[in-house]
């Protein structure tokens, strides 16, 4: 009788604990930056080319920060700006060189070199991967990748880019490493036979985004004409 009483006391602790036969639940993996602070359930079911995405507003609106802000904080953490591509191996900080990787694709820059100062290119990496992870939540494959479609820019080149584009000035932000600039309207497509809608994407990649300036790493501007969301590590 004695070891009935036991047996039911044991099963009772155990019970009360939540485990089963004595064995310790694994906790719960940690959500994706962005779907965290979204608020969006994850195993979003993907249907045909269309995935989940929150409405946060108008782009346009949401990311309006002036080129004033930008400017204050590539001046803290950016390079002096140089005056050639032979000068970014020799600037006052180290520059990381840019690559198309698994996170992100480099497009074919005409008006940029490829290098970042660390904090921005670390941003990059956290951007791409939040990206891929609430993909995943949203029903996709987490494969399709954003493109960056340009990075850091000398004098010279932004003259020859304000030729054909009136949205670079003279008080370029990307002068200083800090800066990149991300297509909302392509996208590098793992399934290029059933690609993700690409306004689907602008609108995810807006909400990762938001979410890194929301916890203060960045600061964003929607750009209409050249279809690209402008980014400034702030630290």
């Amino acid at each position: 009788m004695k070891r009935f009483f036991c047996s039911l006391i044991i099963s009772a602790v155990l019970a009360a604990c939540g485990t089963d036969k004595g064995e310790i639940k694994e906790p719960a993996p940690e959500k994706p930056v962005a779907e965290a602070k979204s608020g969006v359930k994850a195993h979003h079911e993907r249907h045909g080319n269309r995935i989940h995405v929150n409405n946060i507003g108008p782009l346009y609106k949401v990311f309006n920060d002036s080129n004033y802000r930008h400017y204050a904080f590539a001046e803290k953490i950016g390079i002096k700006p140089v005056g050639s591509l032979a000068e970014a191996y020799f600037t006052s900080r180290p520059l990381i060189h840019i690559q198309s990787c698994d996170l992100y694709q480099v497009d074919s820059l005409t008006h940029s070199v490829p290098f970042l100062v660390p904090e921005a290119a670390d941003l990059l990496a956290y951007l791409g991967r939040n990206f891929q992870d609430s993909l995943r939540t949203r029903g996709d494959s987490g494969d399709t990748r954003f493109i960056v479609t340009s990075l850091l820019r000398t004098p010279q080149s932004v003259k020859r880019l304000r030729r054909v584009n009136r949205n670079a000035t003279d008080s370029s932000t990307h002068k200083f490493a800090t800066t990149f600039d991300i297509s909302w309207s392509r996208f590098a497509h793992a399934d290029t036979l059933h690609p993700i809608h690409e306004g689907d994407l602008k609108n995810l990649l807006g909400e990762v985004l938001r979410d890194a300036r929301d916890a203060g790493r960045c600061l964003v501007k929607f750009e209409r004409k050249t279809a690209c969301y402008h980014v400034t590590a702030t630290k």
